[in-house]
């Protein structure tokens, strides 16, 4: 996939960067580390600018985070009811934890957006929660143009700083990635965990 990505991007520079971006958003196993690295080297090879790149890796993510917002929509806490009343009893979930979850994100989800978007894997689904709290849209861009632009100048002037290297930036980012996954993967089980057994004393 690495050298797919890489392909494209050098036969269409800044359209490439957009759309690569944009699809990672929507399918996070694209990796964003090799794009917005490699898009730093292209830099000290090409015509392309550090700017130039970083406005369309930009662009690029902000589209793809609005059509997972737009989705968010499609799936409301209406939707959710639904489905809590069909299948509740046997995820052991309840409406008042679907208002509970929605509360929390309602104070708390655009510094969540914000952070979430410098994280691998979750930078893209967070969206879709923000989506489904009806978070206001015009504050959702912000939140998220922000987050995003941080990740991509980082990793847009690394690539750039370290030129042909840039794989092995792509390395220390995948161990990153790894550490990340695994912590979120933990937190899961523990969320689970401590979920159920409230559930059974109550």
């Amino acid at each position: 996939m690495q050298n797919w990505i890489t392909e494209f991007m050098e036969q269409f520079g800044y359209f490439g960067i957009f759309l690569m971006i944009a699809l990672e958003n929507v399918f996070p196993p694209i990796p964003s580390e090799v794009i917005l690295t490699f898009g730093g080297y292209m830099t000290t090879i090409s015509g392309l600018s550090v700017v130039g790149v970083v406005i369309a890796a930009t662009a690029g993510s902000v589209c793809g985070a609005v059509i997972l917002y737009g989705i968010g929509l499609l799936l409301d806490v209406e939707r959710l009811e639904k489905i809590i009343d069909k299948w509740g009893r046997f995820l052991r979930v309840t409406r008042e934890d679907i208002y509970k979850a929605d509360a929390w994100f309602d104070k708390y989800g655009y510094w969540t957006v914000f952070f979430c978007r410098m994280v691998p894997l979750i930078r893209s689904l967070i969206s879709i929660p923000a989506g489904m709290s009806n978070m206001k849209f015009s504050l959702f861009l912000i939140f998220t143009t922000a987050g995003t632009l941080i990740w991509n100048i980082v990793l847009v002037m690394v690539g750039a700083a370290v030129g042909e290297s840039w794989e092995d930036i792509v390395h220390y980012m995948d161990i990153y990635s790894n550490i990340t996954y695994a912590v979120i993967g933990v937190g899961i089980v523990l969320f689970l965990f401590l979920f159920f057994r409230r559930k059974r004393k109550s």
